[in-house]
């Protein structure tokens, strides 16, 4: 197996530095979208790969990797870290950098993204795999009634007092980023040291503590089953079946949306596939793209 170099560059978005890598010069374009807390690399045994026949872009959003962190404070009250905006990023970024439409490869957070920007602009995305999306159980809407002034507290705990960095602080460690990967990972072997350093390291850098707070607090905003009736390109759902954050059981209602070509099933694999189990990721990325 023979592996292409893959490129780290910088784009400018309304003024802001996005980080971005890429692969390959010929095929299909595909943008890889990552999850809460991670960046492109989590992407690393993908896009080489991919960039064998595909043009493959994995993206830092804003706020996360190597990309500017603006802080959530200085937009006057207004959130900013949301999928609109994230979903605005995207759709932006093939217009400026892969200057054609995309398909959109998208993990946990990112499958919001990736939705809520081919609703925005449907023109745009060829077509949406979502691997482990967030299903989002911590929204306002799936919160009971009577607990839902306790969360606005909490949060309000978080975001405006010292026990926020605190909290952070306590788990931005390279032994409780290891952890809580062994949790989501069902494969531990396959959490290395490799791996908590692409996620810690651009986790200390300044801001990102800020951005933290901001989305964990960030109870609303769009849910999948909001977005996916008003998607008009084709889907395609994969899902690791010991994911223990995002059940499969609930993940499988989401087969019943008519854009929703597929759901499969993804053995021994947790909430991260496409880094745990690569081997089965990225030969059905490269099948759906090769239908469409």
């Amino acid at each position: 197996m023979w592996f292409l170099l893959v490129f780290s560059r910088t784009w400018k978005w309304k003024g802001y530095s996005i980080r971005y890598q890429c692969a390959g010069t010929s095929g299909p374009a595909l943008v890889l979208v990552h999850g809460f807390g991670a960046n492109s690399d989590h992407w690393r045994k993908n896009t080489p790969i991919l960039g064998k026949t595909h043009r493959v872009y994995s993206i830092d959003l804003i706020g996360y990797g190597y990309s500017d962190k603006p802080n959530p404070r200085e937009f006057g009250g207004e959130p900013f870290y949301t999928f609109e905006t994230w979903g605005e990023q995207l759709n932006d970024f093939c217009l400026d950098v892969v200057k054609d439409e995309a398909f959109f490869i998208c993990n946990s957070i990112g499958g919001l993204v990736g939705l809520q920007a081919a609703v925005s602009k449907p023109e745009i995305c060829r077509g949406l795999m979502l691997i482990n999306i967030s299903l989002r159980m911590l929204h306002i809407k799936k919160q009971p009634m009577i607990g839902r002034p306790f969360i606005k507290s909490f949060q309000n705990l978080l975001r405006n007092t010292p026990v926020g960095k605190l909290f952070f602080k306590s788990i931005a460690k390279p032994e409780t980023v290891k952890s809580i990967l062994c949790q989501c990972y069902h494969d531990s072997s396959q959490v290395t040291d490799e791996l908590v350093e692409a996620i810690l390291r651009p986790g200390l850098e300044p801001g990102a503590v800020d951005v933290f707070l901001e989305f964990i607090c960030y109870s609303g905003g769009p849910l999948p089953e909001d977005l996916l009736p008003l998607v008009k390109c084709p889907v395609l759902i994969a899902w690791g079946e010991k994911d223990p954050w995002e059940p499969i059981e609930l993940g499988r209602a989401y087969s019943n949306f008519d854009a929703v070509e597929d759901f499969v099933v993804l053995p021994e694999a947790g909430h991260c596939p496409q880094d745990e189990k690569p081997e089965m990721v990225n030969p059905l990325i490269e099948s759906f793209v090769a239908r469409h």
